[in-house]
C-alpha cells in the first residue's frame, strides 16, 4: 500500500475507530506480534454446504443524527470514516436469543427443513451471550431441534466463520452422527460500548445471523479455509472481567472473593486497523490456495462488516472492485459475530448471490483472531 493511502488511512478512518485503551498497563508492541507462522489452521474442502440463511435485528435503530444529541460528532463525520448511517440496538428487556432463533427460523425454513429434529448440531457463535453459560442449548430448544447438540463458540467477530469450520468438521465425517447443523452468529455489543465515548458507540449495533449446512462429501460448499490467532494482540480490542470485592464470613479473617461483573469494551482502533488491512488479504489467499482457486474464480467479497475503509483497502489489495463487495455497514453498523450472515442473508434474499455463486469470506477481531472461508452457496 502506498505510503499516501497509509497515512490517510491511519489519520483519517482509523482514528473513528480507535477508542482508547482503557486499561492502566501500557501495551508495548514487539517484533513477534504479526508473527503468525505458529497460529494457524488451514484445510481444503470440508464435506458440507450451505442451503439456508437467515438474519434478525433488533426494531429499534439509532441513526447518526441521533447520536448528535447524545455524543460530539455528526452525521457527516461518522459516514465519510466508517461508513455507517444508523445501527440496530435491544432495549431493555429484549433477549439476544431470541434474535437467534428467530434468524434461525428463517434459515431452517429456506433450507426446507420442516422437521427441526433434523437438526443434530447447533453453534452459536457471541461474545455477549444473555447467559454467561451460552446461548445456543436455549436457541436450540425454542426451535424445536431436541435431537441437536448445541455449544457456544466465543471468537468476537470472526466466530460466525470458526463456527462454519467447526461445523464442517463434524459433518465431513461420513460416518459420523452429524448430517444438518445450523450456525448462529449473534451479538449485542451495544451492551458493553461506552455511550458516553463518541469513537466506540458510533460503531456497534446489535443483531443475529444463521446457515444451515447440510453434509455434502460428494460436492461440498465450504471449498477452503484458514484460521488464526495471536493473543499477543489482545490489549488491542478487549472486554475485561472487572469484578468488585465480595467479603464471605469464612472462620478467621474471612475470604474476600470477587463479585462478577464486566467492563467496558476497550479498543486500539488504530493498531486494529493496520492488522485487519495487513492480515485481512493474506488469510483471504491462504483459504483460496487451501481451495485451489485464483481470485479470478470469486463471484463476491464479504468481509466482517467493520468500517468501510478496512473493506476498500482489502478489496484494493485482492484485485477485487468494490462492484463485488457485499456490504450492508451503512443500515447495521458492526454487528460483530452476526455481521457476515445478516449481509449474506440479505444478498441471497435480493436475489444478488444466486446458487454456485463463489464467495470469498473473511473475518476479525478481538483475541486476536481472524479468518476466512470459500463458500459456493447452494
Amino acid at each position: 500500500m502506498k505510503l499516501c493511502i497509509a497515512l490517510i488511512s491511519l489519520l483519517g478512518a482509523a482514528n473513528a475507530f480507535s477508542p482508547a485503551i482503557s486499561s492502566p498497563a501500557a501495551f508495548a508492541p514487539s517484533p513477534s506480534k504479526s508473527t503468525v507462522a505458529l497460529h494457524m489452521v488451514t484445510g481444503g474442502p470440508l464435506g458440507c454446504r450451505p442451503i439456508g440463511i437467515g438474519s434478525a435485528a433488533p426494531k429499534t435503530i439509532i441513526t447518526n443524527a441521533d447520536l448528535e444529541e447524545v455524543v460530539e460528532t455528526s452525521d457527516e463525520w461518522i459516514r465519510t470514516r466508517t461508513g455507517i448511517s444508523q445501527r440496530h440496538v435491544l432495549c431493555d428487556g429484549e433477549s439476544l436469543m431470541q434474535l437467534g432463533a428467530q434468524a434461525g427460523q428463517q434459515a431452517l425454513e429456506m433450507a426446507g427443513i420442516t422437521d427441526p429434529t433434523d437438526i443434530d448440531l447447533v453453534i452459536c457463535a457471541t461474545s455477549s451471550p444473555d447467559d454467561l453459560f451460552g446461548d445456543a442449548t436455549s436457541i436450540a430448544a425454542s426451535l424445536g431441534c431436541t435431537n441437536a447438540v448445541g455449544f457456544d463458540l466465543t471468537a468476537a467477530c470472526s466466530g460466525f466463520l470458526f463456527g462454519i469450520t467447526t461445523a464442517g468438521q463434524f459433518l465431513s465425517n461420513p460416518n459420523g452422527s452429524t448430517k444438518t447443523a445450523l450456525v448462529i452468529g449473534a451479538d449485542a455489543l451495544s451492551r458493553w460500548v461506552d455511550w458516553d465515548d463518541r469513537n466506540s458507540c458510533i460503531l456497534f449495533g446489535d443483531g443475529a445471523g444463521a446457515m444451515v449446512l447440510t453434509q455434502d462429501v460428494e460436492s461440498p460448499g465450504v471449498l477452503g479455509y484458514s484460521a488464526h490467532s495471536n493473543g499477543l494482540g489482545h490489549e488491542d480490542l478487549k472486554l475485561d472481567y472487572c469484578g468488585s470485592p465480595r467479603m464471605v464470613a469464612t472462620p478467621g479473617d474471612g475470604t474476600t472473593l470477587s463479585s462478577g461483573s464486566y467492563g467496558k469494551m476497550s479498543m486500539n482502533g488504530k493498531e486494529v486497523y493496520k492488522f485487519a488491512t495487513r492480515e485481512v488479504p493474506k488469510v483471504l489467499n491462504e483459504s483460496l490456495e487451501a481451495a485451489s482457486m485464483t481470485v479470478d474464480d470469486v463471484d463476491w467479497l464479504l468481509l466482517h462488516q467493520a468500517n468501510i475503509r478496512i473493506m476498500e483497502i482489502v478489496a484494493k489489495k485482492m484485485g477485487i472492485p468494490m462492484e463485488k463487495v457485499i456490504t450492508n455497514l451503512s443500515e447495521y453498523g458492526n454487528t460483530s459475530a452476526a455481521s457476515i450472515p445478516i449481509a449474506l442473508d440479505e444478498a441471497v434474499r435480493s436475489g444478488k448471490v444466486k446458487k454456485g455463486d463463489i464467495i470469498a469470506c473473511a473475518g476479525f477481531g478481538a483475541g486476536l483472531s481472524w479468518g476466512s472461508a470459500i463458500l459456493k452457496w447452494g
